[in-house]
């Protein structure tokens, strides 16, 4: 077989696996929802019971659900039998994915989930089968070509339950009314949840640069060359903000007013009314204000009084930006 054959085996299997997917959907039944209802009500936790192929399918349906705020561990159907199954509550919900719904594994579990109190869904390819025999709700799985040359092994069938289980997962997201803040509190370590989770407060540096509005640039340069930020804030006597002064100031001031600069008053030189940020801002905020005006430092203020400063270095190395 040349190259350009099995390029197009490929694309064909890729095709029978899309085409699986769209029947399904055209035949899709409010049994999806109930069943997406029974999760969203559920006291417990989602108990996905798989076996093979079927299994790994599982295994990623529980861990999508869990990401999404519901409660949910996978339990081998091997493993069940030997143990595993104590961990099942009368209040939990059973979710079982499985081809044929026939395997010994799972039609031995059955009766045990019946007589824990357990609520069943079958996501299954028969709807003859013990499976879908005791399931309370059925979803329907089946397939007609599973795309393997052989026609063995399981391809579209556990495309397919990976997909049931996706849509699943996102009807109960809606039913919950999950926000992105919500999802990003089940993934604090990722970028997402960084951004999203992030505030200035926590990067901030508390130990603001500031000097009074009437001293000269010459005494503002030891402030800005002591802060490490390369600006200073200015303040009023009541201590409000009332400017800052930045390195990119003085460069400016120098072309105007040469070594004479160091003499000019800070009130003078400053830039007033300078982008500031609340420090209880998610820290995302505060890269948008910088990259929208061209700035690299901002000042966090509570009362219009300045109580941190952060630079865009900070917000790089938090990974929010």
């Amino acid at each position: 077989m040349n190259d350009d054959e099995l390029l197009n085996s490929a694309k064909k299997l890729m095709q029978t696996e899309a085409n699986e997917i769209l029947r399904a959907s055209d035949r899709l039944t409010y049994d999806i929802v109930r069943a997406s209802r029974l999760i969203y009500e559920c006291k417990g936790r989602v108990v996905v019971v798989g076996l093979g192929k079927s299994g790994h399918v599982g295994r990623k349906i529980s861990a999508t659900l869990a990401s999404l705020g519901t409660p949910s561990f996978f339990l081998h159907a091997a493993e069940a039998a030997h143990g595993d199954l104590g961990m099942v509550r009368s209040e939990d919900v059973g979710l079982f994915i499985s081809n044929s719904g026939s395997s010994s594994e799972i039609a031995a579990l059955l009766p045990h989930f019946r007589r824990i109190g357990a609520k069943m869904i079958a996501v299954t390819g028969s709807f003859d089968s013990p499976l879908a025999k005791y399931a309370d709700i059925i979803i329907d799985a089946h397939v007609d070509i599973e795309g393997d040359p052989l026609q063995l092994a399981p391809m579209s069938s556990t495309t397919l339950e990976l997909v049931m289980g996706d849509a699943l997962a996102a009807l109960v997201t809606i039913l919950r009314g999950l926000t992105r803040e919500d999802f990003a509190l089940y993934h604090p370590g990722g970028a997402l949840g960084r951004k999203l989770l992030t505030r200035v407060r926590d990067i901030m540096n508390e130990n603001v640069p500031a000097v009074s509005h009437d001293v000269s640039v010459k005494d503002a340069l030891f402030v800005i060359t002591g802060g490490g930020y390369g600006a200073t804030c200015i303040i009023d006597d009541s201590g409000a903000l009332t400017g800052i002064f930045t390195d990119g100031d003085l460069r400016r001031l120098m072309e105007k007013k040469g070594s004479g600069a160091f003499s000019v008053k800070i009130e003078e030189a400053m830039t007033a009314k300078p982008r500031t940020i609340s420090p209880d801002s998610l820290a995302a905020q505060a890269v948008k204000i910088m990259e929208q005006n061209e700035i690299s430092v901002l000042v966090a203020v509570e009362n219009n009084k300045p109580v941190g400063i952060i630079h865009i270095h900070e917000l790089l190395k938090a990974g929010v930006a």
